[in-house]
């Protein structure tokens, strides 16, 4: 693959911290690629202790002068490859079976690389949100298990967490293939690794593991932008991420353009509702926020004590005809979680981050003599929202060093609703292909044996699109990967209290996706957890069963064993007399009702949602048999359709049935 234009000006110059170490790492890097004497030849991904995908040709790359040959050695296997005009090289090695350790080397000129320790065998992506970023340390009986870390045959890379408007070519900050140790192991991926260490007990080769995970991390922003534009209805912000590369200020004005259209058409706002236009004015409904701002939870306002939604910020700062002629950059404090900000009416920044602070350069001419106006929509969905660092964060920074405090005074208004305002798309883990362009992108085309996908919840209030979107994911990295490289995902686990009656799950329905996805390609398969999870803890610490789940998808749908993947799975449906009969496939031994003769957890539903109404279920071999009063007229068998369900069907192998919602004819 030909590498993007390594340049450093297509990233903004004030992006946020991450955004802004990328363009330093990247610009460094491709510095040092011009001196291939004082470079490594290799990409960062061919480094000591690594292992390379066995049983395939063997991709190699990196960078040395333009035009230069560069010979490649590996077990005795030898090729070469010549630099283009840019410096970039590429040679493929024959396919070696499993084995190890070996020595990597490249030559070219008077420059050499030797990488050593080399394994070959399998290489997983392991990638998603903080479930799979969930660290060995953070599961089940931590302690134990690091202390017993050892292991020559497992090798582990966590790739830095970077955000980026433009895909990477390599890694902006230093990472490595490490062994498994104590200290190695502490922070690594526990989902990834306990899956690992699982699948070598049937499959005796090396294992190479790499971790490309961010917390609270979309779906959107580990695809590229060409496969989100794939299904459609992103092409007005990837147009603006395009834009931001280049030119930060024009983006955010035009994204402040897409947001307010946004605002305009929810649901709730009246016509003219503008609190961003320097000509509003504020009535009743805005009252005075307290002079210390902080979070909204802590203002004494009932409304607010635990409120999860957006709030309006609003508060002028006088100038004089000098101050406003200086550039400017605005200052506010910490932010938690998503803001849009607004000076005279222009939009001027977005940021993702809790508790981050953020930094807006005005574009020149905003500012003016008098009264401009400040206003900023935060939007918090778990705790301590809003503007919350002290009044003293939040000030104007003019170009000859004044600090103009914003202590004119804010205020404040509420803005409830469900609909949940769009994500600016340069933000890191909220945006679009930011995190594919600063983690994936990086990797290259490294050689790899599978994909494990654990992500979801920063999905759940758009969950009726995540089918799509998973299909877009799916496709993209297999572009990058390979046309059928198999993908495993792991289902959602429980989260929540437990319902009393039947009612609309947007986790549900995610999970509902992720099964739909599964069964629709045969090359991806599905990991039930809804069993293992916690409803206090949206991070369930069991990664351990977890990691056995997963081995077992592999085993079956990668290494081709004769078992069952994941447990009970829906066939079909029919109608039988006054009954509902549905038959489950995939069950070794028995189907079994843990804690009861029956199992609890179905529904029988009509075509409406608020339809559905529990039903007594029996087992009957591989079949279970729903009675309910509507039966007869039922459209729909749903089963553990909740935040956290009970659930209580298993089979003989101890795996659960997962939730499932399927129609009658």
């Amino acid at each position: 693959m030909k590498p993007v234009a390594s340049s450093a000006h297509l990233l903004p110059r004030r992006a946020g911290g991450l955004l802004a170490a990328v363009a330093f790492g990247f610009a460094a890097w491709a510095a040092k690629a011009e001196e291939p004497a004082k470079a490594p030849l290799f990409h960062a991904m061919f480094q000591d202790h690594a292992v390379l995908q066995r049983d395939k040709p063997i991709r190699v790359w990196g960078r040395a002068k333009p035009a230069q040959r560069v010979h490649v050695a590996l077990a005795g296997k030898k090729t070469h490859a010549n630099a283009d005009g840019q410096g970039y090289w590429e040679a493929r090695l024959p396919a070696l079976k499993a084995g190890g350790p070996y020595t990597l080397t490249a030559t070219a000129g008077g420059a050499s690389q030797t990488v050593g320790d080399v394994l070959v065998g399998d290489v997983w992506l392991c990638s998603g949100q903080s479930n799979m970023e969930l660290q060995v340390w953070r599961s089940l009986d931590a302690r134990a298990e690091i202390e017993g870390a050892h292991g020559e045959t497992i090798r582990l890379l966590t790739v830095p967490q970077t955000g980026s408007v433009v895909p990477l070519e390599t890694f902006p900050t230093p990472t490595q293939w490490r062994k498994v140790t104590p200290d190695t192991l502490r922070d690594f991926s526990a989902a990834c690794f306990y899956f690992a260490r699982e699948l070598q007990k049937t499959v005796d080769v090396p294992m190479g593991l790499v971790n490309a995970a961010w917390g609270g991390s979309r779906i959107e922003a580990w695809t590229s932008g060409q496969g989100l534009r794939t299904s459609g209805g992103y092409d007005d912000d990837l147009d603006v991420l395009e834009k931001y590369a280049v030119d930060p200020a024009e983006a955010t004005g035009r994204w402040g353009e897409l947001w307010g259209r946004w605002w305009s058409n929810r649901v709730g706002t009246k016509h003219g509702d503008e609190p961003w236009s320097p000509a509003y004015s504020t009535g009743n409904e805005w009252r005075s926020a307290p002079r210390d701002l902080g979070a909204w939870e802590r203002w004494g306002v009932p409304e607010l004590a635990d409120y999860n939604g957006m709030v309006w910020y609003r508060t002028k700062v006088r100038l004089t005809a000098e101050q406003a002629e200086q550039r400017a950059v605005l200052l506010l404090g910490s932010i938690d979680e998503i803001d849009m900000t607004w000076v005279n009416g222009r939009a001027v920044g977005s940021t993702y981050g809790p508790g981050s602070s953020r930094e807006y350069p005005l574009p020149e001419n905003l500012l003016h003599a008098g009264d401009n106006v400040v206003v900023v929509n935060a939007l918090d969905t778990y705790r301590d929202g809003g503007m919350n660092g002290p009044a003293s964060a939040y000030a104007l920074q003019l170009q000859d060093g004044t600090r103009i405090p914003l202590d004119g005074g804010w205020q404040y208004r509420m803005a409830p609703g469900e609909d949940l305002p769009p994500s600016a798309p340069w933000q890191t883990a909220g945006g679009l292909s930011t995190l594919y362009n600063g983690m994936i992108a990086p990797i290259g085309r490294y050689g790899l044996r599978g994909l494990l996908w654990y992500q979801g919840e920063s999905n759940i209030t758009q969950a009726g699109r995540y089918h799509v979107r998973l299909q877009d994911l799916r496709n993209d990295w297999r572009a990058r990967f390979g046309a059928d490289i198999p993908l495993l995902i792991v289902q959602l686990a429980g989260y929540g209290m437990p319902d009393t009656k039947p009612a609309e799950s947007g986790w549900a329905e995610l999970r509902e996706a992720q099964r739909k996805a599964a069964a629709g390609d045969p090359h991806t398969g599905l990991a039930v957890t809804i069993d293992i999870g916690d409803r206090y803890d949206i991070h369930p610490p069991n990664k351990q069963e977890l990691g056995r789940r997963l081995a077992r998808v592999a085993r079956h749908l990668v290494y081709g064993e004769k078992l069952p993947p994941s447990g009970p799975v829906p066939l079909s449906a029919r109608r039988d007399g006054d009954s509902v009969v549905v038959d489950f496939g995939d069950v070794s031994g028995p189907l079994v009702a843990y804690g009861s003769h029956t199992p609890i957890g179905f529904e029988l539903c009509g075509a409406e949602p608020a339809s559905c109404r529990y039903a007594d279920a029996e087992i009957r071999g591989h079949d279970v048999i729903l009675r309910a009063p509507a039966a007869r007229v039922s459209t729909r068998v749903r089963y553990g359709w909740a935040d956290n369900p009970v659930v209580t069907l298993f089979d003989g192998a101890g795996l659960p049935a997962g939730p499932f919602e399927i129609h009658i004819p």
